[in-house]
């Protein structure tokens, strides 16, 4: 009897439509993955056509996709004028005047089953300090622009440390063309005239350019952008518009001479109408304004942020128009939409490029032989909304959250009703200091905490179990943590020292 590997049909021709970062993340897992394995991949883009790529902070998982193609990290961030980023700072969110930090790293020592959160809420239940800060390597280490990278060292504290990077995601998307072309990847240029599919199935069977030529596959990934060229217009799939949850619909986006040494984070400014980005490279600033229309119009957010900018204007204000939601299916027929085709949520918490990576990984892990059928488009267009569903809810708790009544646009923030997944969520946080979570949210507890303790939310309770310390142990044991993450902190060079020592990058011609 054969094997099944051997009788089952396997498809062949893998075709990604659009380039940019997803399209390049796309082709390039698969050359690593697929092409070893007999698969073909092609991918057709057009120079002619843009793409958004403002995108250039991301989440600790970049580290292990990169990982995962064998990339150099140091190599990858010189290509890319590549920074350090150990989370994002949020000012003026809870309310004016206040800033906090929500790290990637850990904050404090978990004591037993509990994590340090719980701790810390009953030392603040007791009428001490409210900051987290004083108990993360991570949030110290960035206020004081200080970068190592973990140490898998017994009794280290840079244990605690997580990161991921800031950087220029068209020479990102460039490097990974470099690297999946030399594994074997097809590129062909031109723009998509035609989407040609089975007159029975409607299944897409291949692409008609306008330079003549039919791009023939079994397999469709689109990663077309906005446009969703194959899994909107083609496929009809309709978009779930999640606009009253998420009402900002628009961006400017513009990149400014660094005026300082890069920060090892993100900032996230709160506006009159939305919030400002930060995101510091080696060699310039990525700024961009995300802002609601209907509480502002283009030419008072483009003169807010031009005001406010730090440094010289290098580009053009660039304008972008979008509507936050996700697409009622991912996998149609044998087209699967990764990327901006897909769905889109605002760049708040620096997802977009983890949405891609997860689209990728999942598709990867669940890649179907030629004889897929409904439940495998199920699994997977399952396993995808719920990765959407978990950041939306974050994303929107950091708007629900705010105690601003300032502006008409926080006024609707405060007042608007949110999911029930989420509500479930700041209630119990709120009578119980506890959190809900599936085992496979992206945003654990300390990212939650770290919000909803920087927005001033307080719950009524803390764990029973922390009074298993006296409050002469707690206040100790929080003397303790303190003590060790500061001294941790000093022993750290600076941001600007490591890049320049492991990974500085040629300034680029502007």
């Amino acid at each position: 009897m054969a094997h099944a590997s051997n009788s089952r049909k396997r498809l062949r021709q893998l075709v990604i439509v659009g380039g940019g970062t997803a399209g390049w993340m796309t082709a390039a897992a698969f050359a690593k993955a697929l092409i070893p394995a007999g698969y073909q991949v092609t991918l057709v883009e057009s120079e002619a056509i843009g793409t958004v790529g403002v995108g250039e902070a991301t989440i600790p998982t970049i580290r292990a996709f990169n990982s995962l193609l064998g990339l150099d990290e140091f190599d990858f961030l010189k290509h890319t004028q590549g920074t350090y980023k150990l989370g994002i700072e949020f000012v003026d969110w809870g309310a004016l005047g206040s800033s906090y930090i929500h790290p990637f790293g850990n904050i404090g020592l978990a004591q037993g089953p509990l994590a340090f959160y719980h701790y810390w809420l009953r030392h603040f239940l007791q009428g001490n300090t409210r900051t987290l800060e004083d108990y993360c390597v991570s949030i110290k280490a960035a206020r004081a622009l200080h970068f190592a990278p973990p140490v898998q060292k017994p009794g280290s504290w840079l244990h605690h440390i997580n990161y991921a990077y800031h950087f220029d995601a068209g020479l990102y998307a460039r490097y990974l063309r470099q690297h999946a072309e030399a594994q074997g990847v097809k590129r062909r240029e031109g723009k998509i005239q035609q989407v040609e599919q089975h007159p029975d199935t409607g299944d897409i069977t291949g692409l008609r350019l306008d330079t003549g030529e039919i791009i023939n596959g079994d397999f469709f990934i689109d990663c077309s952008g906005f446009h969703s060229l194959l899994l909107g217009k083609t496929l009809g799939v309709d978009y779930l518009d999640w606009s009253h949850w998420l009402p900002c619909d628009s961006a400017l986006a513009v990149q400014t001479q660094n005026t300082q040494p890069p920060r090892p984070y993100t900032r996230a400014l709160a506006r009159e109408a939305g919030w400002q980005w930060q995101i510091p490279l080696q060699h310039r600033t990525g700024n961009g304004y995300v802002y609601a229309s209907k509480f502002t119009n283009e030419e008072s957010a483009l003169n807010r942020l031009v005001n406010s900018l730090e440094g010289e204007l290098i580009s053009n204000p660039r304008q972008i128009r979008f509507t936050a939601g996700m697409r009622r299916a991912f996998w149609v027929g044998n087209c699967v939409g990764i990327g901006l085709s897909s769905g889109f949520l605002e760049p708040l918490e620096s997802t977009s490029i983890y949405l891609i990576q997860t689209g990728i990984a999942k598709l990867i892990n669940q890649f179907p032989a030629a004889d897929f059928d409904q439940q495998d488009r199920d699994l997977y267009n399952q396993a995808i909304a719920d990765e959407y569903l978990s950041v939306r809810d974050f994303i929107v708790l950091h708007y629900k959250a705010s105690q601003r009544t300032d502006t008409e646009f926080w006024r609707y923030c405060q007042a608007m009703p949110i999911p029930d997944s989420l509500q479930q969520k700041m209630d119990y946080y709120q009578r119980k200091g506890r959190l809900i979570l599936k085992p496979n949210d992206i945003f654990r507890e300390e990212s939650w905490i770290s919000v909803l303790v920087g927005q001033h939310i307080s719950p009524l309770d803390c764990h029973p179990l922390t009074e298993l310390k006296s409050a002469e142990e707690l206040m100790l044991f929080m003397q303790r943590v303190k003590e060790n993450v500061q001294a941790t902190v000093d022993m750290m060079p600076l941001h600007s020292e490591f890049i320049a020592r492991f990974c500085n990058a040629d300034k680029p011609d502007n």
